[in-house]
C-alpha cells in the first residue's frame, strides 16, 4: 500500500500505486480531474499536485511545488479541468517548482522523463519538454515553450511563449529568448548565439563526422554575413547528412525566427522579406 502521512488530504480521483510515499501536508486534488501518481514517487511534503493529472515511476517532488494547476491566462476559468498535465518517469522538482496544466484542448502539458527542475523554476501552460533536461533555479518557460532532449537553461533565463529549444542546448544564467534556439547551440546574450555546445555533443557520444557537421552549420549561418534564408540554401546542399538535416528542419520550421550571432545587430531570420 502507499504511504500516507496522517496530515496528507486526498480528495476525488486519486490512483496511487503501492509503494508511493506521500509526505506530510501534500494536497492532491482529483475533483476535477484525475490524479495518477506511478511506482516509487516520493512527494516529500506540502506538495500540491492538481488533476487531470498523470505522472510516471521514480519522481521525487519536493516541499512546495505545485503541479497541474489552472494556465496564467486571463481568458481561462481556473474551473475547468482542460487536458492537464502528463509527467514521465525519473523527474526531480525541487522546492517552489510550478508547472500548469494545458490551456488547448487537444493535448496536455508534457514533461518527459529524468528532468532536473531546480527550485523556483516555472514551465508555462501547453509546454512541451523532453528528457534528461536540467532548468537551474528561477529558469522560467512561458506558456507553448518546446523543449527538446538534454538542454539546459540557466538560472533566471526567461523563455518567450512559443519559442522553440532545440535538443542539446545551452542557455546561460541571467538572459533570455524571444526567439528560436537551433539544436547544440548556446546562447550567451538576450536572442543572441554565442557558440556550439562541444561538450554537449562529446558527452551525448557524437562522432567528429556529426561534431563538424554542426560546426559547419554554425558557421554557415553565423560566420559568413549571409541572411538565413541564404545559409538554408547552402545547407541543403548537404542535407542527405543527418546533423545538417536536422538544421535544415528545425530552421524551416521555425514561427518567430532563430536567434542571431554574438555582435550581429540585425535580428531574426530571413525568409521571403530578406534577399
Amino acid at each position: 500500500m502507499p504511504t500516507i502521512h496522517p496530515t496528507a488530504i486526498l480528495e476525488g480521483d486519486i490512483d496511487l500505486a503501492d509503494d508511493v510515499v506521500i509526505g506530510p501536508n501534500c494536497v492532491l486534488t482529483g475533483a476535477a480531474g484525475p490524479v495518477k501518481v506511478g511506482a516509487g514517487t516520493t512527494l516529500i511534503g506540502n506538495v500540491y499536485l492538481h488533476g487531470p493529472l498523470t505522472m510516471g515511476a521514480g519522481n521525487v517532488v519536493y516541499p512546495f511545488a505545485c503541479l497541474g494547476f489552472a494556465p496564467q491566462h486571463v481568458k481561462y476559468d481556473p474551473r475547468k479541468p482542460g487536458m492537464g498535465l502528463s509527467i514521465g518517469d525519473g523527474n526531480t522538482f525541487r522546492e517552489g517548482v510550478t508547472i500548469h496544466r494545458a490551456f488547448v484542448e487537444d493535448r496536455p502539458t508534457i514533461i518527459g522523463s529524468r528532468n532536473y527542475f531546480m527550485a523556483g523554476s516555472h514551465a508555462g501552460h501547453d509546454c512541451r519538454v523532453g528528457d534528461d533536461c536540467t532548468f537551474v533555479n528561477n529558469a522560467l518557460l512561458g506558456g507553448h515553450v518546446e523543449v527538446g532532449d538534454k538542454v539546459t537553461i540557466g538560472g533566471v533565463t526567461g523563455v518567450h511563449q512559443f519559442v522553440r529549444i532545440g535538443r542539446g542546448a545551452m542557455l546561460s544564467g541571467g538572459v533570455g529568448t524571444t526567439l528560436d534556439v537551433p539544436p547544440f547551440f548556446m546562447l550567451t546574450e538576450i536572442n543572441r548565439i554565442g557558440g556550439l555546445n562541444i561538450v554537449g555533443l562529446r558527452r551525448g557520444g557524437f562522432s567528429h563526422d556529426q561534431i563538424d557537421d554542426a560546426r559547419w552549420v554554425f558557421r554557415m549561418l553565423y560566420r559568413q554575413g549571409m541572411t538565413v534564408r541564404s545559409a538554408l540554401n547552402v545547407l541543403r546542399e548537404r542535407a542527405e547528412r543527418p546533423m545538417v538535416a536536422e538544421y535544415i528542419a528545425f530552421i524551416e520550421a521555425s514561427k518567430r525566427g532563430i536567434c542571431t550571432a554574438r555582435g550581429r545587430r540585425r535580428s531574426v531570420m530571413a525568409r521571403e522579406d530578406e534577399v
